[in-house]
């Protein structure tokens, strides 16, 4: 048995779950409505506030998609009651970002600035201290979507193991290297 797939979802208040047809799990909360397509073999049993997802048999697939699909719901559960947030912070000398709306403005070093237009789904915000590095948030209740816009953030400058300046996840390790050293004679 999946460790993942046999654990409960406890809904919190306020989300209900409803079945679309044999294949969708329709999640309603105070912050939105999340769809979930999962395979049409497994089942979701919903009582007395806990969701369970149920696999059809012993099959090696359905064992592999168990812990899977039981993710995505939960994650869908807890976007819609609590909802997710990725922040970036933009290291190096120079570089800059601000907003309009749901396109971000970034200046990272090159010869041009950077125009990235993120989901309406999704709230970008950006803010820039005197002092600090600038930080872009992403808010918003889909987990995957924030996971790759915020990829896709950090792809357009990568961190550089010498310097560690680019684009990085707040609290993020990077593993610096050691420089050339001067040749000994």
């Amino acid at each position: 048995m999946s460790r993942i797939g046999k654990k409960v979802i406890k809904l919190p208040a306020g989300v209900s779950v409803k079945m679309d047809g044999d294949s969708n799990v329709i999640v309603k909360g105070p912050k939105g409505e999340l769809s979930q397509p999962i395979d049409p073999d497994f089942k979701v049993e919903i009582e007395e506030g806990e969701l369970k997802v149920v696999r059809p048999s012993e099959q090696k697939r359905h064992k592999a998609l168990h812990g899977l699909y039981r993710s995505l719901v939960n994650n869908a559960v807890v976007g819609v009651s609590e909802g997710y947030s990725k922040e970036l912070e933009l290291v190096g000398v120079g570089y800059k970002a601000t907003n309009q709306g749901n396109v971000v403005d970034l200046s990272l070093g090159y010869s041009h600035n950077i125009l990235f237009v993120v989901p309406e789904e999704l709230k970008v915000t950006t803010e820039m201290q005197k002092g600090k590095n600038p930080v872009v948030k992403l808010e918003g209740i889909d987990k995957q979507l924030i996971g790759l816009v915020a990829s896709k953030l950090r792809s357009l400058r990568k961190v550089e193991p010498y310097k560690g300046k680019g684009v990085r996840f707040v609290g993020e390790q990077i593993r610096r290297k050691a420089g050339k050293t001067a040749a000994k004679k």
